[in-house]
């Protein structure tokens, strides 16, 4: 027997569909943005709230092991990045930049503050969250931008979801889902792939 070509060896690259990320990845507070620091405390600037929901595949079977980004503006509409003319300005006790895990039931949760709106290129921009996901079997990461539900005149002037289609711009809207521990609560489920009437839209990186 050969035994060389019968030891088990590992798995190329391109005979796996990673990337798969360890639980120990992640810090206790990763997904809370209003903390610049694990152990520093929450701005106390702005309206806090919850953004939760889940990760799903084709037929709306959660995904397991993904990995969202998210990052938004400030309450005041200010980013914490020197590519924003106004970042001196901005809340120096929030982050506005987190990353969360989905569970084995494909559920994630972030803690953040509502961001405010700011302009860009002369233009309005409504309140948002922009989020990437990555994970196993995605050849790249996706990006999309979701808004509040509340913000409707803001919404109908935002020139990102002006990208999309009239018909299809609720799809990028979150929904209010009531509360936790006193915070409001927003929720967004993204469907990574289905028909053109439920898939989450995602933009070209």
């Amino acid at each position: 027997m050969d035994t060389e070509n019968t030891q088990r060896r590992a798995p190329l690259s391109q005979h796996t569909i990673g990337p798969f990320f360890p639980p120990n990845l992640f810090n206790q507070v990763d997904n809370d943005l209003t903390r610049v620091t694990q152990d520093a405390a929450p701005t106390s600037k702005g309206e806090p709230f919850v953004f939760r929901g889940l990760v799903m595949k084709e037929d709306h079977i959660p995904v397991p092991n993904m990995i969202l980004e998210l990052w938004q503006a400030d309450a005041y509409g200010k980013f914490r990045h020197p590519l924003d003319p106004d970042h001196a300005e901005a809340d120096p006790d929030f982050l506005g930049w987190g990353r969360a895990w989905t569970t084995d039931e494909g559920a994630f949760t972030f803690h953040s503050v509502r961001p405010g709106v700011y302009f860009e290129d002369n233009q309005a921009r409504a309140p948002h969250l922009n989020v990437i996901i990555m994970g196993a079997g995605l050849m790249r990461p996706v990006s999309t931008t979701l808004f509040f539900p509340e913000a409707e005149e803001d919404n109908a002037k935002d020139p990102v979801l002006n990208l999309l289609p009239p018909e299809m711009r609720h799809r990028l809207v979150m929904r209010a889902d009531g509360d936790q521990d006193g915070v409001p609560a927003y929720r967004f489920d993204f469907l990574l792939r289905g028909s053109r009437d439920e898939e989450t839209p995602f933009f070209e990186t």
